[in-house]
């Protein structure tokens, strides 16, 4: 049984996103004007009924959330559908709110396109494009059980890397944080494409239209988290990113990020006590794909302990 009454998550929800089919995507006053969209036509529009559209298969799964693909019938377009029960989601209001909206206004092609929102009967449909290849991730994953080894090659590596970083820079440049970069969190598609994906813990950096030099939440996932975002002392920024990136880098060299077969609280002390992680932090035999002084020089610049110097 549904819960309806008054101030429950599901009837926020229902009358947040009514309102936004019937004048279109809000703009929080924090956003840059970068980042507002073009202004909609009737054939920009998408349809916000579940009726017109045809589930195919689920791709994806997260604790409250599957991700579907789908064909949407008036559009004649395939498509990626979240869909997230409210009924048990955790996650508040406004969070969920926020990453909605941060997805609806983003418009870069490293940067995963969110077409409409909807909620239906107790569930909440985010449709997005369609990567059909999965995240960077899965592909390393199906190369190991395929006897491929673990990891991918330098020139594959360095195409995410400079993809993903153009994705990086249209968030920056927007006064936006992602704080969760890794191999899960970037997409593929047949034709190549690269785009970054969920927005669940991403961060506004402006507010009031000045930029804000410091978050101080504690958000992202620890292998990937940067020094300064572990200690909580002076806040981090947009470089926070940076550090994240550059153990994506690793990750995707060899198919798991430095410290990932370690609990969650020695990946911490490790990050904050030892020196930067780089490809010599593996415990292995120095075999499978071998890479070159520049994309090490690539990985030490973005591992720098000090905000600074990244």
């Amino acid at each position: 049984m549904t819960r309806e009454a008054s101030g429950s998550p599901l009837l926020l929800f229902r009358r947040h996103f009514s309102r936004q089919s019937a004048r279109g995507s809000s703009v929080p006053a924090a956003a840059s004007p970068r980042t507002r969209p073009e202004p909609t036509t009737m054939a920009d529009e998408w349809p916000t009924v579940a009726a017109e559209y045809q589930i195919i298969e689920q791709i994806g799964q997260g604790a409250f959330a599957k991700v579907w693909k789908a064909y949407c019938v008036p559009k004649k377009i395939h498509v990626a559908i979240k869909i997230m029960d409210l009924e048990k989601i955790t996650t508040s209001f406004e969070d969920i709110r926020a990453e909605v909206q941060t997805m609806k206004m983003t418009n870069h092609p490293n940067v995963l396109k969110c077409y409409c929102s909807f909620v239906h009967k107790d569930q909440l449909w985010l449709v997005t494009q369609l990567m059909n290849k999965g995240s960077c991730l899965h592909v390393m994953n199906l190369l190991k059980k395929k006897g491929l080894g673990e990891g991918l090659k330098e020139e594959f590596v360095a195409v995410v890397l400079n993809e993903s970083l153009k994705g990086l820079q249209y968030f920056h440049e927007n006064g936006q944080i992602h704080r969760d970069i890794k191999a899960g969190n970037i997409l593929l598609d047949s034709e190549g494409h690269v785009v970054i994906a969920d927005f669940g813990v991403s961060g506004w950096m402006m507010e009031g239209g000045d930029r804000r030099k410091n978050r101080q939440t504690f958000v992202g996932t620890p292998c990937w988290m940067a020094p300064e975002v572990m200690e909580q002392v002076r806040g981090y920024d947009y470089k926070a990113d940076i550090w994240s990136l550059g153990i994506t880098a690793l990750e995707l060299a060899k198919g798991y990020a430095p410290y990932a077969r370690f609990q969650p609280m020695k990946v911490l002390l490790l990050t904050l006590q030892e020196d930067p992680p780089s490809l010599r932090t593996y415990d292995d035999d120095g075999s499978g794909h071998q890479f070159g002084r520049h994309f090490k020089d690539v990985v030490k610049l973005c591992l720098q302990k000090d905000p600074s110097k990244r």
